[in-house]
């Protein structure tokens, strides 16, 4: 009696768990994994021009922490790697609309942005800084002295630097620019009081640009996590990709861009004019 009872009670749960084990199948399917793997290549949305996370160097290659971080993905899915460089105004609806898998190109995790898309675990924190123009040293100690409608403010055209000039310094007077390099030189240039930007740019371009003319304010005043981006609906990539991270980080691989990408500035002499 209890081989009958326990035969059907494995009968019932196989005719209940059947269209379940049918949907997961069905999902998988239907992952960005599966179409890369058959396409042969993992196409890769990124705006070159981040420093020092995608850049261009002088033979017009993409180079930078991102782009290598890339080109190991697509080794662990025996792929070919192919970047695409996109404006940063349309990223994100380029990977909803599948001209490229995956965003890989310094994004930070913000509610807004996970409201249309996916994030991976973050691959590194950073946060917002100040190059602020000299003539300021020693009065201007944080962003909260930035506060006022005669400091002219700059940063990139819908990125976070952007938001956080707009959120947490609203009565200073904003200018955006296309490019964050720009929004730096007009600082440097003395045309504009301090640049809102991620940490690691603005440390570049006031080692570069900004010596003796600017100031770093590198204590960053915000918690900025970037990671990878993909379309939403998409389980299987998604556990893919943080498990190939946790792998990348642990296994010398990630400290070794690091030291290349982040702690040396020895990159800098191949970039692209």
């Amino acid at each position: 009696m209890k081989k009958v009872l326990i035969s059907l009670f494995a009968a019932a749960f196989l005719l209940v768990s059947a269209p379940v084990f049918a949907d997961d199948i069905g999902l998988a399917k239907t992952s960005t994994i599966e179409a890369i793997v058959k396409s042969g290549t993992l196409r890769v949305g990124m705006e070159s021009g981040y420093l020092p996370f995608e850049m261009t160097n002088t033979k017009g290659k993409y180079i930078g922490f991102d782009v290598d971080m890339g080109k190991a993905l697509a080794k662990a899915m025996k792929v070919k790697y192919e970047p695409v460089n996109t404006a940063w105004d349309g990223i994100i609806p380029g990977l909803i609309t599948d001209k490229y898998d995956i965003i890989i190109s310094g994004m930070t995790c913000t509610q807004e942005r996970n409201l249309a898309i996916n994030f991976t675990d973050p691959y590194i924190v950073i946060g917002q800084a100040i190059l602020l123009n000299k003539k300021h040293e020693g009065k201007v100690l944080s962003y909260k002295d930035l506060n006022d409608p005669k400091f002219t403010i700059t940063s990139k055209l819908g990125t976070t630097g952007e938001q956080a000039v707009k959120r947490m310094i609203p009565k200073a007077t904003y200018k955006s620019f296309e490019v964050e390099t720009e929004a730096c030189m007009e600082v440097i240039q003395g045309n504009a009081d301090a640049t809102v930007y991620d940490l690691p740019l603005i440390e570049i371009m006031q080692a570069q640009h900004g010596a003796g003319k600017t100031i770093a304010l590198n204590e960053p005043f915000t918690f900025e996590p970037l990671a990878m981006a993909v379309r939403k609906g998409d389980p299987d990539f998604l556990n893919f990709l943080n498990n190939f991270l946790r792998q990348y980080k642990n296994d010398g691989r990630y400290d070794k861009a690091y030291e290349k990408w982040i702690k040396s500035d020895k990159w800098q002499k191949d970039l692209q004019n």
